[in-house]
């Protein structure tokens, strides 16, 4: 049995899918982006805030259902420009300090609104 997560405090889905979806004991949540949930709008700077914006959403989500980024197991990140890696690291290892999770690390020539950075997560409750 599958049930549909949704929180306002993470920005809306802009398609046809769920914010994350939990199975069991398993939450897969959708690619977040740097968006603000707040104003809906892009936030601005560089791949920096950009990283901090799509966690805070990631976080945000797993909130809502009573998890943190502690319960998360892997991440998918997608960029469109890993020469912008090690700036994206520094802030995802403040996210995740201590026994990070599983991840991949992906450039791709495009992200949805322009945007540098999209992360995905699987967590486990």
């Amino acid at each position: 049995m599958k049930e549909i997560i949704s929180t306002s405090k993470a920005p809306s889905a802009i398609g046809p899918y769920s914010q994350g979806i939990k199975v069991g004991n398993m939450v897969f949540i959708s690619g977040q982006i740097p968006i603000d949930p707040d104003t809906g709008n892009v936030v601005e700077g560089g791949i920096k805030e950009q990283t901090k914006r799509v966690l805070e959403n990631v976080k945000a989500i797993l909130e809502s259902i009573g998890g943190s980024l502690n319960n998360v197991v892997k991440t998918t990140v997608f960029m469109v420009d890993l020469e912008e890696f090690s700036e994206m690291n520094e802030v995802y290892k403040e996210y995740f300090p201590n026994n990070p999770p599983a991840r991949s690390t992906i450039q791709v020539s495009a992200l949805p609104k322009n945007v540098k950075i999209e992360i995905e997560a699987i967590a486990v409750f």
